[in-house]
């Protein structure tokens, strides 16, 4: 068993219970109420720039060149690519990129990306890989699951999202991630492979958490 395997059979029951959530399960039925999604999708922009960060931090620390230029490019797709789509629905809600990026941070999105850019501060880049692969894969199964019956009809208020994350291209980059993960695991130390264990599993528990967020429309509570 590859370790990428190994990690995602540690935290299969999570993974489950994601796409049981009821907001995956509205997202993709396309009854998700407009202000949930909307909160989310604010949620997410804050998101992506710490990921952005968290992936420099892997070219930095990447031992070889093309994993450094893959990492960068990496960083640069999350701004460009996934951002585009928020901002695409932005512009429905009259809501400039600044408008978006200055929501302030709910508290699961808060503890998520400081788990992440804490790890991105000390880790190797194979822990780096591992505490943001979590995002990259549960989105790409997510994304599939939801479009199992072929793709939404035009008139889905969701599309954009449900074919984003259910594409080829979107897939590639959780697949290039796992080989690296399974490449750099074979040579990591005990501690090093418990670490990566622990970090995937708690990302993984922060995906769930991200959704729950987003249905409850979570706040501060002082």
């Amino acid at each position: 068993m590859s370790f990428s395997a190994h990690l995602r059979k540690l935290a299969e029951p999570i993974w489950k219970a994601q796409l049981r959530h009821p907001f995956v399960v509205a997202l993709g039925n396309g009854t998700l109420p407009e202000r949930k999604f909307r909160y989310y999708i604010l949620q997410d922009a804050r998101f992506l720039s710490d990921l952005a960060r968290v992936f420099a931090a892997g070219a930095q620390r990447a031992p070889d060149s093309e994993s450094a230029l893959r990492f960068t490019k990496l960083s640069e797709e999350t701004i460009v690519v996934e951002r585009s789509l928020h901002e695409s629905y932005g512009k429905q809600w009259k809501m400039t990129a600044t408008q978006m990026t200055s929501v302030p941070m709910a508290p699961t999105n808060y503890a998520y990306t400081r788990h992440m850019l804490a790890v991105a501060a000390a880790g190797s880049a194979c822990e780096i890989a591992v505490v943001a692969l979590p995002c990259a894969w549960i989105y790409c199964v997510v994304g599939q699951h939801l479009l199992k019956q072929g793709p939404p009809k035009k008139s889905h208020p969701y599309r954009n999202w449900l074919m984003l994350y259910a594409s080829p291209e979107f897939a590639e980059v959780q697949r290039w991630m796992r080989a690296k993960v399974d490449q750099w695991a074979k040579t990591a130390g005990r501690e090093e492979r418990r670490r990566m264990e622990e970090a995937f599993v708690i990302s993984s528990r922060y995906e769930w958490m991200f959704w729950e967020m987003a249905w409850t429309e979570e706040e501060w509570p002082v």
